[in-house]
C-alpha cells in the first residue's frame, strides 16, 4: 500500500511531516510512503531517523504551495510545488491509494477536485472531520468548508457518504444521521434546512431528525450534515470553545497555591481530559467524493497527528470505503436527480 505525503505543507512542516512519516513506517510494516518537496532538506531532515528506507520515497519539488496564495492558481501555475507533484503522483499511480497534506485547505481541495476528480455520481465532495464525544465514541462532521452554499441535493449525497464512511469505519450497522439546524422540531431551520428535511427522511439511512449545535459532541449522533458554511461555524466554535476553556482552566489551576496542588493532585484526570480534546490524534479530514483518498491534516500538525492520517488512509483503503460510498450513491443517483 504505496501513500504519498506533501513534506511542505503545514505550519511545522518539514520536520513535523518527516517526523511523522518516520513513526508512520516503523509503526506499519504494510506501507511505503512517498514524499514530495525539497529533497535536499527532506534528507537533512531524516538524517539519524531510523526507518526502513527501501519503503520511503523522495519525489523532488522545489515550490511550496502557501495559505496566501489563490488555490485555482496555485494548482494551475505552482506545478511544482509540494502539493500538485503529490497530486500528480496520487493520479497518475495506480498502486498509490491516497494522499495526505496539512497545506492550504483551499488549494489540497480545489486540486483534489480538479486533479482527482470527483466520484461518479458524487454532486460534491465533502470534508468530512471526526470528534471526540462526550461517550467516548466519535462523530463525523459533513461538510465543514468545501461547499459554502449547498443544494438539497449536495446535503443528501453527504448524508449517504458520511452514513456509509461511519458504517464502515466504525462497523455501526445504522448510524445516527442528523442534520445541523437552528432548533430540534422538524420545521426549524432556513429554506435550505426545510426543504432538504423531508428529502432526508426518504434516504435508505438513519435519519433521526434536526440537530442543535450544542448536542455535537453528546455521543447522541453518529452523523452530522450541514452545508459547508454552517458547518465550519460548528467547527471553528467547537476549537475556539475547547481552546478557550482549556486556557481558562490552566490560568485558574496555576493562580495559587492551593489550585497548584489541586492541579498536581487531578492531573491523571486532566490529562485524560487533554488526551480526548487533542485533535492531533485524530488524523485529520477525510475529502469524502474524490476518487482517491485525500486526507486534509490540521495546519499545526505534529508528527502524531501525520501519522494518525496515515493510519487513516489505511483503515480507509482497508475498509474498501471509496467503493462502497460509490456503489450507494450510484444506486440512488436515478432516485435524487443530479
Amino acid at each position: 500500500m504505496k501513500i504519498v505525503i506533501d513534506a511542505f505543507g503545514g505550519d511545522n512542516a518539514p520536520m513535523s511531516v518527516i517526523d511523522g512519516t518516520v513513526m508512520s513506517l516503523n509503526k506499519f510494516s504494510n506501507i511505503n510512503i512517498v514524499l514530495t518537496g525539497d529533497k535536499n532538506k527532506i534528507n537533512e531532515c531524516l538524517k539519524g531517523k531510523k526507518y526502513d528506507s527501501s519503503r520511503l520515497e523522495i519525489i523532488h519539488a522545489d515550490d511550496v504551495i502557501t495559505n496566501d496564495d489563490v488555490p485555482t492558481d496555485a494548482i494551475r501555475h505552482k506545478t511544482n510545488s509540494s502539493l500538485v507533484v503529490a497530486l500528480d503522483y496520487l493520479k497518475n499511480n495506480d498502486d498509490c491509494v491516497g494522499l495526505i497534506s496539512a497545506g492550504s485547505t483551499g488549494a489540497v481541495l480545489t486540486g483534489g477536485f480538479l486533479k482527482i476528480g470527483r466520484m461518479k455520481g458524487v454532486s460534491r465532495p465533502a470534508l468530512a472531520p471526526l470528534f471526540p464525544t462526550r461517550t467516548g465514541g466519535q462523530v463525523v462532521l459533513i461538510d465543514c468548508g468545501a461547499n459554502v452554499d449547498c443544494k438539497p441535493i449536495n446535503l443528501c449525497h453527504f448524508a449517504l457518504m458520511g452514513s456509509e464512511y461511519f458504517k464502515t469505519m466504525f462497523n455501526v450497522e445504522h448510524p445516527r444521521v442528523a442534520l445541523l439546524s437552528n432548533g430540534a422540531e422538524d420545521k426549524k431551520g432556513n429554506e435550505l434546512c426545510k426543504e432538504v428535511f423531508p428529502m432526508l427522511k426518504q434516504l435508505p439511512i438513519n435519519f433521526v431528525g434536526n440537530m442543535e449545535a450544542r448536542y455535537f459532541m453528546t455521543g447522541d449522533y453518529d452523523v452530522v450534515v450541514a452545508d459547508g458554511f454552517a458547518g465550519n461555524v460548528l467547527l471553528k466554535s467547537v476549537e475556539g470553545s475547547v481552546k478557550f476553556t482549556t486556557g481558562v482552566i490552566k490560568e485558574a489551576m496555576m493562580s495559587s497555591l492551593k489550585s497548584k496542588i489541586g492541579a498536581l493532585l487531578c492531573r491523571k484526570a486532566l490529562k485524560k481530559v487533554k488526551d480526548k480534546l487533542d485533535y492531533n490524534k485524530y488524523g485529520g479530514s477525510f475529502f469524502v467524493g474524490c476518487k482517491k483518498t485525500i486526507i486534509k491534516s490540521h495546519g499545526s500538525s505534529k508528527a502524531v497527528t501525520i501519522c494518525a492520517a496515515v493510519e487513516q488512509v489505511i483503515k480507509l483503503e482497508s475498509n474498501k470505503v471509496n467503493e462502497k460510498i460509490t456503489k450507494t450513491i450510484e444506486s440512488l443517483t436515478q432516485n435524487l436527480g443530479e
